[in-house]
C-alpha cells in the first residue's frame, strides 16, 4: 500500500496478490510520433471483432461503399456493427484467416479501396452532449461500433448500461504489457480526445468520481492528462505502480479502491466500471464528430521490425502491409505475435487483418524472445501460486485441466483466471499453463452450450407433449359436454306436415296398392296374351302343348299317390 499525492490531497492505493516486474522494452516504439498508415490495396474485415454475436453482412459483392458506411450489423443484444474504413468496392465475402489462437478462418468482407477516401453520410455531431440523455449517447456509441479497445472487445454501449448506480468510473491507461505503447502514445499526442471521451463517459454514467490510472513509467502521458483536468471536475489522474498485470480490470480496481470483485462477478456489483483510454477517444469521435470506429493505433515493435513505432491504421489492414510501412522485417525473426509477449498469441502468417482489439504486432528475434523449452513434469514448487494476480492455485487448475476434470477446474475458480501468463513465465518446468486453462475454458463453454441446447430441446419436447395433451383434453371435454347435452334433451316427436296423410291412411293406401298388383298378376297368369285370330295350325300346336302339360300333371299326381304308404 502506498499514497498518491495530488493537489495537496492524498489517495490511498492498495496492492494485489502476485504480479511480476518485467523488462518493459517500450522505448523501442516510443522514439517518434504516431505515423499515419498508407491506404492498403485491400481491406479484410472479419464480421466477428467483438465479444457476443457476430455481425451479419449488409452489403453484396460488387457493391460500392463509402467511408464510414455501415456494412454489417446484428439485432442481437450483445453485438457491434462494422463500418467501411474507406470508400471502395466489395470484392468478396468469404472465409479468410483472422486473428485467433486457433488459426482457423472466419467470415470476412473484403473491400478494394478506390483511393478517393470518400466519406458517406454521417450522423449529426452532438456538440452539447451534456444536454443529451444517456440513452441517446449510448445509441450513438452503439451505432459507431465501439468496443473495448484494450483487448477485451466487449461492446461499449452494453457496458455503459449496467442497470445500477455507478460510483467510480476508472479509465485504464496502465498499459502494463511489455513492448506495447499505443495507449501511452495516444495520451501524449491526443490527450484532448481522451479527456473529452472521459467526460462523455462520466456524463452517461453520472459517476461520483473518475480515476484515470496510468503506470508511473509513463510520466509524459501522466503530465499531459493531468494538465487537462479542471479544478471543478471530479476527475483525478492517478499514478500507479508499474507491475504486471496492473492493467487487468480486477487488479486495477483493487489498486484504486482496495475492493475485490467477487468470483465470477462484475465490477458493476461494486459500483465500478472500467474503460480503456483508446475506447474513450473513440467515443469522443463518435459523439462529437459522428465518426464510427474505423481505425486504431497499433504498436509495431520488436527487433525483427526495421522501423518500430506506432501507426494509425485502418481496421482491416493486413499485418504484412503494415509491417512493410515500418520498413519490413530484419534480423530473420521467427515469430509474429498479435499483442504482447505475455497475453498475445502467435500468428500463422502476416496476412491476418488488424481488428478493433489489435493493439500490437510484436516481431521478436530468437535471441530477444527465445522459444519455450520442452515442458517437464510439475515439481509443485508453488511459484505459479505466488505470482497469480487472481489468487488462484494454478498447479491444481493444471492437473484438473490436464485430466479433463472440468467440474473440478470450476471448483478452483477457473473462470477467474485472466490468462495473464504470470504462472507460465515463472514455471521452472516450462509448462504452458495458460494454454491448459484456455483449453479447459473452451471445453467448459462447449459443454455448457451443449447442455443449454439439450435443455432447450427437452423443453420444446415437453411443451409439445403438454400442448397435445391439452388439445386432447379439450376435445374430450367438448364431446362429453355434447353428450351430456343430448342426454338431457327430451326425445323429439316428429310432427306431420300440414295436409300430409296420417299413419292409418298410409297403411290403407299401401294395402290397396298391393291388392291391385296381385289381381293384375293373377289376371296376367290366367289369360295368356296373343291368342286371338290364330290359324288352325297355330291352334293345333297350342292344344298339343296344353295336352302335354295336362298329361304331365296327371302322371306326377299318379306317381305321388303310389309313393304314399
Amino acid at each position: 500500500m502506498y499514497v498518491e499525492a495530488k493537489r495537496g490531497k492524498s489517495r490511498e492505493l492498495w496492492t494485489f496478490h502476485g504480479g511480476l516486474h518485467l523488462p518493459e522494452n517500450k522505448t523501442i516504439s516510443l522514439t517518434g510520433p504516431v505515423r499515419q498508415a498508407d491506404l492498403p490495396t485491400r481491406l479484410v474485415l472479419p464480421l466477428h471483432q467483438h465479444i457476443g454475436t457476430p455481425a451479419q453482412s449488409l452489403v453484396k459483392v460488387g457493391q460500392r461503399v463509402l467511408k464510414g458506411e455501415k456494412i454489417a450489423d446484428s439485432t442481437a443484444p450483445v453485438t457491434a456493427p462494422l463500418h467501411a474504413p474507406t470508400s471502395g468496392t466489395v470484392i468478396e465475402i468469404g472465409n479468410h484467416p483472422i486473428p485467433h489462437p486457433s488459426g482457423l478462418p472466419g467470415l470476412c468482407i473484403v473491400i478494394e479501396p478506390d483511393g478517393r477516401d470518400e466519406w458517406g453520410e454521417l450522423p449529426q455531431p452532438i456538440d452539447d452532449y451534456r444536454s443529451a440523455d444517456a440513452a441517446t449517447l449510448r445509441s450513438r456509441i452503439r451505432e459507431a461500433g465501439i468496443v473495448g479497445m484494450g483487448g477485451a472487445t466487449f461492446p461499449s454501449a452494453v457496458k455503459l448500461n449496467p442497470g445500477k448506480p455507478i460510483k467510480t468510473l476508472i479509465i485504464n491507461g496502465a498499459e502494463c504489457e511489455p513492448y506495447i505503447t499505443c495507449d501511452d502514445r495516444l495520451m501524449q499526442d491526443e490527450p484532448e480526445r481522451v479527456m473529452e471521451g472521459v467526460r462523455i463517459l462520466q456524463h452517461i454514467l453520472q459517476s461520483e468520481e473518475c480515476l484515470i490510472a496510468i503506470e508511473d513509467n509513463k510520466s509524459e502521458a501522466i503530465l499531459a492528462m493531468h494538465n487537462l483536468v479542471r479544478d471543478d471536475e471530479p476527475i483525478e489522474v492517478i499514478r500507479i505502480p508499474t507491475i504486471y498485470p496492473s492493467g487487468g480490470e480486477k487488479q486495477l480496481i483493487r489498486i484504486l479502491t482496495g475492493r475485490e470483485v467477487p468470483s465470477s462477478g462484475l465490477p458493476a456489483q461494486l459500483g465500478v466500471i472500467c474503460h480503456n483510454v483508446a475506447t474513450a477517444a473513440a467515443i469522443a469521435d463518435a459523439v462529437l464528430e459522428g465518426k464510427p470506429l474505423i481505425s486504431r493505433l497499433v504498436t509495431l515493435t520488436g527487433e525483427g521490425i526495421r522501423e518500430p513505432g506506432n501507426f494509425k491504421a485502418l481496421i482491416g489492414t493486413l499485418a504484412g502491409d503494415l509491417i512493410e510501412q515500418a520498413g519490413g522485417y530484419q534480423n530473420h525473426p521467427e515469430q509474429l505475435i498479435l499483442g504482447g509477449p505475455m497475453m498475445g498469441f502467435d500468428l500463422s502468417s502476416d496476412t491476418i487483418p488488424i481488428t478493433k482489439g489489435a493493439n500490437c504486432l510484436l516481431c521478436p528475434t530468437l535471441e530477444e524472445l527465445p522459444r519455450p523449452e520442452p515442458a517437464q513434469a510439475c515439481i509443485r514448487c508453488g511459484r505459479c501460486a505466488d505470482v497469480c494476480p487472481a489468487h488462484l492455485l494454478p498447479q491444481q487448475l493444471y492437473w484438473y485441466s490436464r485430466a479433463k476434470d472440468l467440474e473440478k477446474t470450476q471448483d478452483y475458480n477457473l473462470f477467474d483466471c485472466i490468462e495473464c501468463g504470470c504462472c507460465s513465465h515463472v514455471c521452472p518446468s516450462h509448462i504452458p499453463l495458460v494454454q491448459y486453462y484456455r483449453y479447459a475454458k473452451h471445453e467448459s463453454w462447449a459443454q455448457e452450450q451443449e447442455r443449454r441446447e439439450s435443455e432447450h430441446a427437452k423443453q420444446r419436447h415437453d411443451d409439445r407433449i403438454a400442448r397435445l395433451e391439452r388439445l386432447e383434453a379439450a376435445r374430450k371435454a367438448r364431446l362429453r359436454k355434447k353428450k351430456e347435452a343430448l342426454d338431457k334433451k327430451p326425445p323429439a316427436t316428429k310432427k306431420p306436415k300440414p295436409g300430409a296423410p296420417d299413419k292409418e291412411s298410409k297403411q290403407a293406401a299401401i294395402e290397396a296398392a298391393m291388392k291391385r298388383a296381385a289381381e293384375k298378376k293373377a289376371k296376367q297368369q290366367a289369360q295368356p296374351k296373343n291368342i286371338e285370330n290364330l290359324t288352325p295350325a297355330q291352334q293345333a300346336k297350342i292344344d298339343a302343348v296344353e295336352q302335354r302339360r295336362k298329361n304331365a300333371k296327371e302322371t306326377a299326381a299318379t306317381s305321388e299317390t303310389e309313393q304314399q304308404p
